[in-house]
């Protein structure tokens, strides 16, 4: 389960977030290409924008429930 307090920094503020237990599998960027991003010096993903709409929502939660190691937390702010 995705810790809010080990949230990287490169995420913006909002309610997704990617913790530093993201093993840069590719699943979230794959999913929500619009929302999720990769850090190329930290090797890791993080959220460069937060969902504007609901097909962007339901897809960052696709990502987030796919996540093999649950690195993606909706509790961020």
């Amino acid at each position: 389960m995705a810790e809010k307090e080990d949230r990287y920094e490169d995420n913006v503020a909002g309610e997704f977030y990617v913790d530093d237990q993201c093993i840069d599998c590719d699943l979230c960027r794959e999913t929500a290409p619009n929302n999720f991003t990769r850090n190329d010096d930290g090797g890791h993903s993080f959220v460069y924008k937060q969902p504007e709409n609901d097909e962007e929502r339901e897809l960052c939660v696709e990502a987030m429930e796919g996540c093999p190691v649950e690195a993606i937390g909706d509790d961020g702010e």
